[in-house]
C-alpha cells in the first residue's frame, strides 16, 4: 500500500432483518431482566389465562434466576390491588400498576402507551399475554411500538440459554416450529387459554406493588368508549373449561351420525367438540371447534370419535388428562398420544358406550338414593 493510501472506513453494522440478520444481543439490552405477565381483567373478573401464564412465567423465571411480575392497567373502579394479591398466590413477586380514568374499559391506544411505558422504564426480558381478543390486539401494537419480536398462539414456552424458545404451529398446522427473538427485548409471546395448566395457589406468598402514572388525557385518544352492551344471544358454549368433552370428526360420515356424539355427551354431562372439517361441513357450530384454529381445551376426559389426530387438532386437545380415541384405523395418528384406544367403528361403539355409561350412572344414583 502506498504511503498516501488511506485505510478504508470500517463497514457499517448490518441491519437486523431478512437481508442481514443480527443474532447478537446489543449491550444496552443486556440489562433487561425478569418475566412479566399482562393480567387481563374485565368487569370485575381476571381472565383465567392470566393465571395460567403466571404459572408458566414462574417456571421460566426460575430457570433464568429472575423475578416474576404482573402488569395491571385499569381505571378508578377496577380492584387492581385485589388482583395483585391474587397474582402473588400464583407466582408473582411484584405487580406494576397503572391506574387512570382513561384506562376504565379496554381501548388499544391508552393500554398500549401504559404497557410500553412500563416496559421502557423497568425493562423486562420476557412479556407474556393471553391470546384472547384483548391480548392479541394489545400484543401486536405493543410489539410494533417497542420494535421487538412477537410469537403468537404458542403451544410451548422454554428457555434456551437466555432466549425464550416459543413453539407454535406453522404451515397450516402441519408442523411445529420454535421461534427465538435473539437481538431484541423484550421477547414477547401470546398463549391461548388452556394451553398451560392452571398453577396451584400458595396463599402464603406476597409481593410488592410499583405504581406508575399514565400521563394521558381523554382528548388525546381517538376512540371513545360510549357504552357496554352485552350480547344476550351469544352462544354459551364454554368448551375451553369443560371437564369432559366428547368430540367427533369426519369419520362419523354425516350429520345424522354426529348426533351419537351429542347423546353420549348428554349422558356424561359433557360438552361437545368437533374438528374443523365437521364445523365447515355444518354438522355443528364453529364455537365447538377444537384445534389450532378453534379452541384449546384441557378437560379431565376427552373422547375423540372418528378423529384421525392430525396436528391441527392435536395441538388443541393433547393437554387433556385422559384421552380416549375411537377409530377404525389402528394406525391413525391419534393412537400415538391417546391414553386409551378403541379400534372400531364409532357408529357402533358410541351407542354401546352411551348405554353402558347410562346404566352405570343410573346404578350409582339409585345407590346414593
Amino acid at each position: 500500500m502506498s504511503d498516501d493510501a488511506k485505510p478504508s472506513a470500517p463497514a457499517a453494522p448490518r441491519a437486523a432483518g431478512r437481508a442481514g440478520r443480527n443474532t447478537e444481543l446489543p449491550e444496552h439490552l443486556k440489562s433487561y431482566k425478569g418475566v412479566w405477565v399482562f393480567i387481563e381483567h374485565d368487569r370485575g373478573h381476571v381472565h383465567p389465562v392470566s393465571w395460567e401464564l403466571m404459572g408458566q412465567a414462574r417456571i421460566l423465571a426460575d430457570k433464568l434466576q429472575v423475578s416474576v411480575a404482573g402488569v395491571l392497567l385499569g381505571g378508578p373502579a377496577d380492584e387492581l390491588e385485589k388482583y395483585a394479591k391474587e397474582a402473588y398466590t400464583y407466582g408473582a413477586d411484584r405487580c406494576y400498576l397503572v391506574r387512570d380514568p382513561v384506562l376504565q374499559g379496554y381501548r388499544n391506544e391508552p393500554y398500549t402507551k401504559g404497557l410500553t411505558d412500563l416496559v421502557n422504564t423497568h425493562q423486562p426480558e420476557i412479556l407474556l399475554l393471553g391470546a384472547t381478543t384483548m391480548g392479541r390486539d394489545l400484543a401486536g401494537s405493543v410489539a410494533t411500538t417497542l420494535q421487538t419480536g412477537l410469537t403468537a398462539d404458542c403451544t410451548e414456552l422454554n428457555i434456551d440459554g437466555r432466549a425464550l424458545a416459543a413453539t407454535r404451529p406453522t404451515f397450516g398446522g402441519s408442523l411445529l416450529c420454535t421461534i427465538m427473538t435473539l437481538a431484541y427485548r423484550p421477547q414477547m409471546a401470546t398463549v391461548r387459554p388452556r394451553v398451560m395448566p392452571m398453577p396451584r395457589k400458595d396463599a402464603t406468598r406476597s409481593g410488592d406493588i410499583v405504581e406508575m402514572p399514565l400521563g394521558m388525557v381523554e382528548t388525546d385518544i381517538v376512540t371513545k368508549l360510549l357504552d357496554f352492551i352485552p350480547d344476550a344471544t351469544r352462544n354459551t358454549v364454554n368448551l375451553a373449561y369443560a371437564d369432559i368433552i366428547v368430540s367427533g370428526g369426519k369419520g362419523l360420515k354425516n350429520a345424522e351420525n354426529f348426533r351419537l356424539v351429542w347423546e353420549l355427551a348428554r349422558v356424561l354431562g359433557a360438552e361437545v367438540g368437533a374438528t374443523r372439517a365437521v364445523t365447515q361441513a355444518g354438522w355443528c357450530e364453529a364455537e365447538r371447534q377444537v384445534g389450532q384454529t378453534g379452541k384449546t381445551v384441557r378437560p379431565k376426559l376427552y373422547i375423540a370419535c372418528g378423529i384421525s389426530g392430525a396436528i391441527q387438532h392435536r395441538v388443541g386437545m393433547e393437554g387433556s388428562d385422559v384421552i380416549v380415541a375411537i377409530n377404525t384405523d389402528p394406525n391413525a395418528p391419534i393412537f400415538d398420544f391417546a391414553h386409551h384406544g378403541i379400534v372400531g367403528n364409532a357408529m357402533q361403539v358410541l351407542p354401546v358406550l352411551t348405554q353402558t355409561f347410562r346404566t352405570h350412572l343410573d346404578k350409582r344414583i339409585r345407590k346414593v338414593a
